[in-house]
């Protein structure tokens, strides 16, 4: 049986980063600081790469997430995301890297997805 988990989040820093060894403008970094405020209380950072130009963009991320979910279950976890952003776009992928959680969440795997609605970003998680 899989659970779903609602968890909304805001971004809270944005710090760009060096990436050795590439040269010009067409990937950035940086790293991404978030604050989740519903279903998972608690905060996150993430290692962000993209590349492209207003016409077109695409991101990878690698996320590691800690907090409290709404039953008291705690713990962390890391997430890969990315998806190719431009308008109306469906590309949106992720998942929970098995083994990397801790704690309530050691067991925690399956897909992960960034949704957006008029309230802001969340990420639904599918657990296995």
């Amino acid at each position: 049986m899989s659970e779903t988990i609602t968890a909304r989040f805001q971004v809270t820093s944005w710090d760009p980063a060096e990436l050795s060894g590439i040269d010009g403008d067409w990937v950035g970094a940086v790293t991404m600081r978030k604050t989740y405020t519903a279903g998972l209380i608690g905060e996150s950072v993430a290692h962000f790469i993209s590349s492209g130009d207003e016409s077109g963009r695409g991101y990878l991320a690698a996320e590691r997430v800690t907090g409290t979910l709404d039953d008291g279950r705690s713990g962390s976890f890391t997430v890969h995301h990315g998806a190719l952003q431009h308008p109306d776009d469906d590309s949106a992928f992720g998942y929970i890297v098995p083994g990397t959680g801790t704690d309530d969440f050691a067991p925690f795997a399956g897909s992960a997805r960034i949704v957006h609605d008029e309230a802001g970003p969340f990420f639904v998680f599918t657990l296995d």
